[in-house]
């Protein structure tokens, strides 16, 4: 008897492949306030929370009116420039179908700000299969910890031991490592299988949509 009994989804670089976009916006508003970040210097860290990329990258503190405004900047470059040419990743509503069908508990888990996580939705129908939203408004601290997790498994009143997470980063995975969660990892992130090392490791949705009975979801 499966003892699954809901997912915790990462949505960006997960469900929508935006991870470059993400990583081009944060340049080009570091650019706007005077400073210089290469691509290759922020890309390897999307899927961490803003609030630490942001210090990591370039020692502002994300707290102080520096860093607002280029975290505020980043967010209004994202959504004006990139989000229009944003698809969702392969087989997103295929595999949301099927869990759904499974009778299983959809709940978002994302570093995303709300008005972000909203807009992303949007792309793939995602507030039909969804039941809960847990983004950076509801955590203390951004993924790689655990808090946005937790937040999702309070929202949906499940244990660690009863859901499987979904992601496409190391810290989704750290995230979910931390929370005591089991975690499948998807290429489409961008990541290679030895920097994911998640429990299973699949292409993109509809690869794991085809795959799911031998999947950690069936479990």
């Amino acid at each position: 008897m499966p003892t699954t009994r809901g997912v915790l989804l990462d949505v960006d670089g997960t469900l929508v492949d935006s991870n470059d976009a993400h990583a081009h916006a944060w340049v080009q508003a570091f650019q706007e306030t005077g400073r210089s970040v290469p691509f290759e210097i922020v890309r390897p860290l999307i899927g961490m929370g803003g609030d630490k990329l942001l210090p990591k990258v370039s020692g502002i503190d994300a707290e102080s009116a520096e860093g607002k405004k280029v975290s505020d900047r980043r967010g209004e470059i994202f959504l004006e420039e990139f989000l229009p040419t944003l698809r969702p990743c392969r087989g997103v509503e295929e595999l949301l179908q099927l869990l759904k069908g499974r009778g299983l508990k959809l709940v978002v888990a994302s570093s995303a700000k709300e008005r972000e996580l909203k807009s992303l939705l949007r792309l793939f129908n995602g507030e039909r299969y969804v039941e809960e939203k847990a983004s950076s408004d509801d955590a203390d601290k951004s993924k790689p910890d655990p808090d946005i997790l937790h937040a999702a498994l309070k929202k949906i009143a499940l244990t660690p031991a009863e859901v499987v997470m979904l992601g496409d980063t190391p810290y989704d995975v750290e995230a979910a490592r931390r929370a005591k969660v089991r975690v499948i990892a998807l290429r489409c992130g961008g990541w290679a299988d030895r920097d994911l090392a998640a429990d299973a490791v699949y292409d993109d949705p509809r690869d794991l949509a085809a795959r799911i009975e031998q999947s950690p979801l069936a479990r």
